[in-house]
């Protein structure tokens, strides 16, 4: 069945635009001009993917990140003309999972599309992965504590892999951008700060351990793979 599509875009041009580029892969898409119609849109309906602008009449993008994240983990990639690395980290602390800015490629939307939806459907199915209090469900894409489920992004489940994968080893920014966000990823690496400010406090537990100037490990001790 074909993802379902939620674009937030005020720009008739670019939201027709968007919509013709997602319907030719092909994907479900609905589309909404402002902030307020398109977090009714997203309680109306069920969709994999919002694709999300911040300046928007009614309601800005920002709240509408909110209140989605508020609602449940549908993955949200903002595109705006917002380029400041302040509007990106804003972004993140608002748990959105991809950030792209105006002028952009279409091609690269796509990839970025295509990424976003493989990771939340679960790619890594199959896999139990174990850090101390912390359990990791690859094939469902959750995360526990003390046998409890925490709420997370699919780029905060991601960094989580890649830190149990990687155990008692360093990871610096780069590191986690490559892994996480991919080669094509250009943006300020300080984008992995927010996204493990939000990790902790989600956890609860100090399992992420920070190496000043460097980037951050999970202790070799706490963590280990199964299957």
């Amino acid at each position: 069945m074909p993802a379902a599509i939620l674009v937030i875009e005020d720009d008739h041009y670019i939201q027709e635009l968007i919509a013709e580029f997602l319907r030719a892969q092909p994907y479900e898409v609905d589309v909404a001009g402002d902030g307020l119609e398109g977090w009714q849109k997203f309680q109306a309906g069920t969709y994999d993917l919002v694709i999300l602008d911040l300046m928007l009449p009614t309601m800005d993008g920002y709240s509408v990140c909110r209140r989605i994240r508020e609602k449940g983990n549908t993955p949200v990639i903002v595109l705006t003309a917002l380029a400041e690395e302040k509007d990106q980290l804003r972004a993140f602390e608002e748990e959105a999972d991809d950030y792209i800015t105006k002028p952009f490629s279409f091609h690269v939307l796509m990839k970025r599309v295509e990424a976003v939806l493989r990771r939340s459907r679960g790619a890594l199915a199959g896999e139990q992965l174990w850090g101390g209090r912390l359990r990791l469900d690859a094939d469902a894409y959750k995360v526990f504590v003390d046998g409890k489920i925490v709420e997370t992004t699919t780029k905060e489940f991601d960094i989580l892999h890649t830190l149990i994968h990687n155990a008692g080893r360093i990871m610096t920014r780069d590191m986690l951008l490559d892994k996480v966000w991919g080669y094509d990823y250009y943006g300020d690496s300080r984008i992995v700060d927010a996204h493990i400010k939000n990790i902790r406090k989600k956890l609860g537990i100090s399992i992420i351990r920070t190496v000043k100037g460097v980037g951050y490990s999970l202790e070799s001790e706490l963590a280990g793979v199964g299957g």
